[in-house]
């Protein structure tokens, strides 16, 4: 039985790979089905990101769904929630130039609670 699990467990990680980095497509899978579902699942992360980061949408502008597209081609893996996927493609616009890096706080700020900064 274990072996079992650990063939199903390498399956549903190649398939993981082949929706979220672009790595070849398990046996037995039509690649051009993985390839819209993983367009898909970007597209749901870039909606999401943009609800919650509307100052990076605001900066790639009508170039958003091409670099978030590069953006998370660039990556490995996901970040592990939106908050931090929102926040990751911030800094790679700002990275690209395309968005304004945060202003520094002043220097009093270290004296506030951490929720102030």
């Amino acid at each position: 039985m274990t072996g079992e699990r650990d063939d199903l467990a390498r399956a549903q990680q190649r398939l993981i790979a082949a929706l979220v980095t672009g790595a070849p497509p398990p046996d037995g899978f039509d690649p051009e089905r993985l390839r819209i579902q993983a367009n898909s699942l970007v597209a749901k992360r870039r909606s999401v990101v943009a609800r919650l980061r509307p100052d990076a949408a605001a900066a790639s502008g009508p170039d958003l769904a091409a670099d978030f597209a590069a953006y998370a081609a660039s990556r490995t893996a996901p970040p592990p929630g939106y908050r931090a996927d929102a926040d990751d493609f911030a800094a790679w616009l700002t990275t690209h130039g395309k968005l304004a890096p945060p202003p520094k706080p002043p220097w009093w700020a270290r004296f506030l609670p951490n929720r102030h900064r």
